[in-house]
């Protein structure tokens, strides 16, 4: 039995939501928008950047001509920067995007934590210090776009035991901070090495929260067995797993274009339709949208191929039939399949 309102504990299978017979999957497009900053040095609550901001007026404008719906999910100084406030407000109200909430628990008030990499999880901090700090965020949200966001994602993926129940009562309906296929508790994160991709419900006291986890793959060779190969590697701090990767053994496939060329994104997509996903769950950070931001985007070049992997892989999923959705749509179909209470 799956205790009330803990993302990390998960149900039995029968507890997932999966495709109905002649149900279609879709995919859903989320960015952490977010500010600049040196991913490998210490944490810190001033010295960042928001150069980056103006990018997404040209990213927004890609989806839209895309016809997709991406959700931005937005922390503390995209907030705060009325440059980012204009650029993703108008395009919400045209309807072209939906706004949700990121939280990045250093640079999020009330700062009454030192900083350091434990803290950089919000699950870790006291239970009073995460609730201030997702309030704090929800109603800057609110103020700055005139809706209150539903949608949560943590910093780091850094969910905690009483999360769930702390959204719900703060009026999130839907959670996707899961990285399903990874392990963070080398520095003091959580553990997804064996979270379902399929979504399921949390219940809590004031209501359930839907967990729509970022979707990752484990491919090759040995198929479904290879994850477990995969993780007690990683475990052993070995990189044999890049040798297993290049033999075609096991390869772990994150749906997202920082690092993952296009025709191994595809190729997941294919293992995830296989495996009867409902929602592919695709993700980015908004610094990879200028050069020399992000490990992943370095270049003019780079910020090109970014930009020509979501051609591709966008003509592969038109090609499997698999359409565009957004969070009113998943939690639509999530309550449709609700179990019985």
């Amino acid at each position: 039995m799956q205790p009330a309102g803990n993302f990390l504990t998960h149900p039995a299978d029968a507890g997932l939501i999966g495709l109905e017979d002649g149900e279609r999957p879709r995919f859903w497009v989320t960015c952490d928008t977010e500010e600049d900053f040196d991913w490998s040095a210490p944490f810190a609550r001033t010295g960042y950047r928001l150069d980056s901001v103006p990018a997404l007026a040209e990213c927004q404008s890609y989806f839209e001509r895309a016809g997709v719906k991406p959700i931005y999910l937005v922390d503390w100084p995209i907030v705060e920067d009325d440059r980012a406030a204009a650029i993703l407000g108008d395009a919400q109200a045209r309807g072209g995007c939906e706004i949700g909430a990121q939280l990045h628990p250093w640079v999020t008030p009330p700062h009454d934590e030192p900083v350091n990499e434990r803290n950089s999880y919000t699950g870790n901090l006291p239970p009073a210090l995460q609730r201030a700090k997702m309030t704090a965020l929800r109603d800057a949200i609110r103020d700055r776009f005139g809706v209150a966001p539903t949608v949560y994602r943590a910093g780091r993926y850094g969910l905690g035991p009483e999360t769930a129940t702390m959204l719900a009562e703060l009026g999130f309906r839907c959670d996707t901070s899961v990285r399903a296929g990874f392990d963070y508790r080398g520095g003091h994160g959580p553990d997804y090495r064996a979270a379902p991709l399929k979504p399921w419900w949390v219940p809590t006291a004031h209501g359930a929260v839907l967990e729509v986890p970022v979707t990752t793959v484990f491919g090759g060779l040995m198929g479904l067995k290879g994850k477990r190969l995969y993780h007690r590697i990683t475990r052993d701090g070995t990189r044999i797993r890049a040798a297993l990767a290049r033999l075609g053994l096991v390869e772990r496939i994150a749906l997202t274009p920082e690092g993952i060329p296009a025709e191994r994104a595809c190729r997941a997509i294919d293992i995830a339709l296989d495996r009867g996903l409902p929602v592919l769950n695709f993700s980015f950070h908004s610094p990879s949208l200028q050069p020399g931001n992000t490990p992943y985007v370095r270049s003019d070049a780079d910020l090109d191929l970014f930009y020509r992997w979501w051609d591709n892989v966008l003509d592969h999923l038109a090609l499997r039939g698999v359409e565009a959705t957004d969070a009113a749509a998943i939690l639509a179909t999530a309550e449709r399949k609700a179990p019985a209470v």
